[in-house]
């Protein structure tokens, strides 16, 4: 019964306006890579953390007081074995083979973020054009949007980012706060886009500067610029096809 409602419901409509089927193929590259990236990340930052601890505990000539550095990482990486006293030995093997790891990452990273890069640029070019679009945030837009139809609209794309004013308002104050709901990768992508735009395009840092003379927070602006970044995407996503831009 629940077929044959749907079936008569779909007949009234326009055949634009019907959902498409998700793609399965490139789509699933997407998932994939964007899957692989994130356990390689977050096996470095183990790594990193690992590594620092242990140098910070046991004295193997290295000053981790700070932030560990390439440079640092490559030269513990190029260590050799010593005939040391049995404890420091092992430390240091230790040692070695977090380095040698976390370079290992960093180039399984690197190939990965050209695959990436690759994958979305066959599936929507238009959205690399975008500034501070890359690869990386490329790919969870296009993994959230998923397909064509699936977002009927800019808001709601917007509240799929989270990226929907949510009302904060208290007596004579009118003001919009964060929303912490929605796809929170999305939102983190649109989070990263914002920052790189304030630091580096023309328009966004003026945006910035008129907004903080007129009395708004760093973080009204920036629920302002992800509003803005999330209705611009989508536009940029629906213009890839044809047949769903005519709706």
């Amino acid at each position: 019964m629940d077929a044959v409602t749907m079936a008569q419901a779909a007949r009234s409509l326009d055949v634009n306006r019907l959902c498409w089927p998700r793609a399965a193929g490139e789509r699933t590259a997407l998932r994939v890579l964007t899957a692989a990236r994130e356990q390689m990340s977050g096996e470095r930052t183990r790594a990193i953390n690992a590594l620092t601890a242990l140098l910070r505990t046991v004295d193997l000539g290295i000053d981790a007081r700070r932030a560990l550095t390439t440079t640092t990482i490559a030269t513990v990486a190029a260590w050799r074995t010593r005939s040391d006293n049995d404890t420091l030995a092992i430390c240091r093997a230790e040692a070695i083979r977090l380095a040698r790891r976390i370079r290992a990452l960093d180039a399984e990273l690197a190939v990965n973020h050209t695959a990436l890069h690759q994958a979305v640029t066959a599936q929507a070019p238009q959205l690399l054009a975008q500034p501070g679009v890359g690869a990386v945030v490329g790919a969870t837009v296009l993994l959230a949007w998923s397909h064509p139809g699936r977002v009927r609209s800019e808001a709601a794309f917007a509240a799929l980012a989270g990226a929907s004013p949510l009302p904060a308002s208290s007596g004579n104050t009118t003001r919009y706060r964060l929303n912490r709901g929605g796809d929170r990768r999305l939102n983190r992508a649109l989070c990263t886009v914002a920052l790189v735009r304030m630091g580096h395009d023309a328009r966004t840092r003026d945006y910035v500067t008129r907004r903080i003379s007129e009395g708004r927070t760093k973080r009204e602006i920036m629920r302002s610029l992800k509003r803005y970044i999330s209705s611009q995407l989508f536009r940029t996503l629906k213009g890839t096809n044809p047949a769903i831009a005519s709706t």
